[in-house]
């Protein structure tokens, strides 16, 4: 499974505390955008994950926790977002 992170919200850049726990947990609840009632529990273990794709415009939190991904077996890549203007 490729586990796309995330398109909606930046996670590296603002949320990269949350996503590590998240992950070191192992799964993390995902709810419905339709109906928000509705979770669904996405496994984040390295068995079932093939890869993170993490969507950012500043994968700098990130970099701190690359190592301990490697060490969990995770694999992982980043699509990087350049603009021309500032945040």
């Amino acid at each position: 499974m490729i586990i796309s992170a995330s398109r909606r919200t930046d996670l590296p850049a603002y949320y990269s505390e949350w996503l590590m726990n998240r992950i070191r947990a192992g799964y993390c609840l995902v709810p419905n955008p339709f109906n928000a009632r509705q979770m669904t529990r996405v496994s984040l273990l390295p068995c079932d994950v093939d890869v993170f794709v993490f969507w950012t415009r500043d994968a700098r939190p990130m970099m701190t926790s690359l190592r301990e991904l490697d060490e969990m077996g995770h694999r992982y890549m980043f699509l990087v977002t350049v603009v021309d203007y500032p945040r």
